[in-house]
């Protein structure tokens, strides 16, 4: 028996049928993700590629349209974050000529929206739109650093996911990791995703000094942090001024006289 769903979840589970890793299905492919039946399934799938949400490849099967790109550009923390942003981040790039990340936080997710690969940098797992743990890379260190407190608890209480040996696993050594974040206005993480990597972070500020986004810099492990912040810290502030953040607009020096 079909379970007991509004039309509007049935609808977002077909659309989250599809990942990174299985962009195109076929039609029974996504009853199965969405757990529908296939009457149910072509029935929203139609919709959706009559709107323009999916498309249909000639082999058949369905894939995200456009239609679903040109509604996500006018969310304020994606695309439109991205375009204040790139120019900045690019400055960054051409500073150190290592990976790039700009991200946000949603729910207990680090969010990418932006990155630029370095040719000879040290491979990332990370993606544009990709989704990852915020205890365990640079930039999800920031924005739980700086997120509610409830946020901040409902992490602190579950499972900590590891991926290396160096993977924070314990509370209560999170929970001090963060306090330092915000003390330094930064964060470092060592080897937690991959053991080759190491992640410098800065928070992004907007117009009411909250922060909504956070800026990286992936570089091999052994590279000393230090010789990153002064360009890393120069770009999020600039991308702060940029969104309106009077304490990034504070920070800038004022001309001698």
């Amino acid at each position: 028996m079909e379970p007991q769903r509004s039309l509007s979840t049935r609808t977002m589970d077909v659309l989250a049928a599809f990942t990174a890793d299985d962009p195109h299905l076929a039609l029974s492919d996504i009853s199965r993700r969405a757990r529908l039946s296939l009457t149910t399934t072509h029935r929203i799938v139609a919709d959706l590629t009559a709107w323009g949400a999916l498309e249909r490849a000639p082999d058949g099967r369905y894939g995200v349209g456009l239609r679903l790109f040109e509604a996500a550009a006018l969310a304020p923390r994606g695309p439109a974050l991205r375009e204040v942003a790139l120019p900045y981040l690019e400055d960054l790039y051409e500073a150190t000529h290592e990976n790039v990340q700009l991200a946000v936080r949603e729910g207990l997710e680090v969010v990418y929206i932006e990155r630029i690969a370095g040719r000879d940098a040290v491979p990332v797992l990370t993606r544009v739109g990709g989704r990852f743990a915020l205890h365990a890379t640079g930039v999800g260190l920031v924005l739980l650093a700086f997120a509610p407190r409830d946020v901040q608890e409902q992490v602190l209480s579950g499972p900590l996911t590891t991926w290396t040996t160096r993977t924070i696993s314990d509370p209560a050594i999170l929970r001090t990791t963060l306090a330092g974040v915000r003390r330094g206005d930064h964060a470092v993480s060592r080897g937690q995703v991959t053991l080759d990597a190491l992640s410098v972070a800065c928070p992004i500020r907007g117009a009411d000094d909250e922060v909504v986004a956070a800026i990286s810099v992936v570089v091999q492990v052994d590279t000393d942090p230090r010789g990153l912040l002064p360009a890393l810290r120069a770009a999020s502030r600039s991308i702060s001024r940029a969104l309106g953040s009077p304490r990034a607009r504070r920070s800038v020096a004022r001309p001698r006289d």
